[in-house]
């Protein structure tokens, strides 16, 4: 009878450890656009997830990766099935800036921390309660677009093109560089929108020929970045053409070719890293993480794998703190990690250094980018 007794104790220490163990393990969700028309910018972050830490402390991390095939409906499915039957405690994406914008109300109904690799800062500004669950990866477009237009203004250029995808991404980007260029003088002469998946963009094309402006900037992320470039040199356009950050892949300068030749963009150092001064915070990191993933992958990666493995970072910063408050898979929990991504001071990551307040969730300054041309078929630091 007393061993009957003991055995029956000891089943139920047993039972309430590996209860423990299991509620001490960390669950993040990853939804990335492996496939379709944002392929180009959600694979590299795929391929990124093994890099993530597996174990934060005294905590495993296990990892749940979705792919929403560029689809914002298939994003909001993946993030509610993360939610309902994973019970993760962050989740790290989707891809698409739309499919971001698209999963907001959800995870801010659930209260889970969205770390958000995507362009557009609408995800993230204006502030309100509901985008204060979640945390931007990439720079913010008035980081980027600033050092575009100061560069336009020591070109001289008075009048701007501009053609950009008909979602967040494009409308943000209009918003802050329309209001950058009237600010420094140049006046915007045509102002185009065409859908990622379109084969053609003729039309727009034609439109601003006609518009005769000294520059063009085309806002996009990932493949579609590509087609306006290539259609309006075909057609003859010969003044200088600008990119946003989301033409930073190697992808680029493949589709693009010879036709790409000479284009501006504002991006990630990791693409010049060679060129980067080793005091730079950022090149060891970010000359670790392409070193890893190359030796995983067997090629470089884009910068936008880089931003998912920055999200890395900021949990293996911020979930120390809030497991001091609460376990792992509790609503207390994500709470707690929610307010310690928000504490995040001078991380340093792949693509900059981040620091997080209550009003930035994105956390670049100057830091994260620098001005990029491309010269003979790869990327240099513009002069």
């Amino acid at each position: 009878m007393k061993l009957n007794k003991a055995a029956t104790t000891l089943a139920i220490a047993l039972a309430a450890f590996a209860s423990q163990s299991a509620l001490a393990q960390v669950k993040i969700g990853v939804v990335s656009s492996a496939t379709g028309p944002t392929a180009l910018v959600g694979i590299p972050q795929k391929n990124t997830v093994p890099l993530l830490p597996a174990k934060i402390g005294d905590l495993s991390v296990e990892y749940v990766p979705l792919d929403d095939a560029s689809d914002p409906t298939a994003s909001v499915t993946a993030v509610k099935k993360l939610i309902s039957e994973q019970n993760v405690d962050a989740i790290i994406g989707p891809s698409g800036s739309p499919n971001a914008m698209g999963v907001i109300q959800f995870v801010a109904d659930a209260g889970v921390p969205l770390l958000a690799p995507v362009g557009t800062a609408a995800v993230v500004t204006p502030m309100d309660d509901k985008k204060k669950w979640v945390f931007k990866t990439t720079q913010n477009d008035d980081i980027i677009a600033t050092a575009l237009v100061e560069h336009m203004v020591k070109r001289g250029v008075k009048t701007v093109g501009f053609i950009g995808v008909g979602d967040p991404y494009g409308e943000n980007w209009y918003k802050v560089f329309s209001a950058l260029a009237e600010k420094n003088g140049m006046k915007i002469v045509a102002n185009e929108r065409y859908q990622r998946q379109d084969a053609s963009v003729t039309g727009q094309s034609l439109k601003i020929l006609a518009a005769k402006p000294d520059a063009v900037l085309v806002a996009a992320a990932g493949g579609p970045a590509v087609l306006p470039q290539t259609t309006l040199v075909e057609q003859g356009y010969k003044g200088q053409i600008y990119q946003t950050h989301g033409a930073a892949l190697p992808d680029f300068l493949k589709l693009g070719g010879r036709k790409v030749e000479g284009t501006i963009l504002a991006a990630s150092l990791m693409l010049v890293l060679p060129e980067i001064a080793d005091s730079h915070p950022s090149k060891r990191i970010a000359a670790d993480y392409i070193a890893a993933y190359e030796k995983a992958h067997g090629t470089k990666p884009a910068t936008f794998g880089a931003n998912v493995f920055d999200a890395g970072l900021l949990l293996q910063q911020a979930i120390p703190a809030a497991a001091k408050v609460a376990k792992p898979g509790t609503k207390e929990f994500r709470a707690a990690l929610r307010d310690s991504l928000e504490q995040t001071r001078e991380l340093v990551g792949t693509q900059g250094i981040y620091n997080m307040s209550a009003t930035d969730h994105s956390g670049f300054d100057e830091r994260g980018r620098v001005l990029i041309a491309v010269r003979d078929g790869g990327w240099t630091l513009a002069k």
